[in-house]
């Protein structure tokens, strides 16, 4: 990654993922699972951390939103899209709320690697940016 990116997310309060990001680790990330097992595992990795707080869920839109207990504050919105059967992708859109400087120094881009490394290791990972 260049100097300029990772300048550019230390200057910003919100990160979000897609699928042909320039950054290798905030591409949208593919799992084998189907859309209700990737929504209920998110759900309860959310529930279980001490880090996070789910405020809502909605089944049918395939999307969470969650917010950081710890640290600084920060809006999740999480979204599950099911591609295939049995090939589900997950994307992050983090804001974090700031109050006397417009960036985050990186925070909003941490959460998002933090939750994908967490749902790694609970979900059969695929790969990145695969259909893009």
């Amino acid at each position: 990654m260049s100097v300029w990116n990772k300048l550019k997310y230390v200057l910003t309060n919100h990160c979000e993922t897609r699928e042909n990001h320039e950054d290798e680790q905030l591409r949208s990330r593919y799992y084998k699972t189907t859309n209700a097992s990737a929504i209920k595992t998110i759900k309860e990795l959310i529930e279980s951390s001490p880090d996070y707080e789910l405020l809502s869920v909605s089944d049918e839109r395939g999307e969470l939103s969650a917010t950081t207990r710890r640290g600084k504050k920060a809006f999740i919105v999480i979204t599950v899209i099911s591609v295939r059967p049995f090939e589900t992708a997950i994307d992050f859109s983090v804001t974090t709320e700031t109050k006397l400087l417009p960036f985050d120094f990186g925070w909003s881009r941490q959460v998002v690697v933090d939750l994908y490394r967490k749902l790694d290791q609970r979900l059969h990972y695929i790969g990145s940016g695969i259909n893009g």
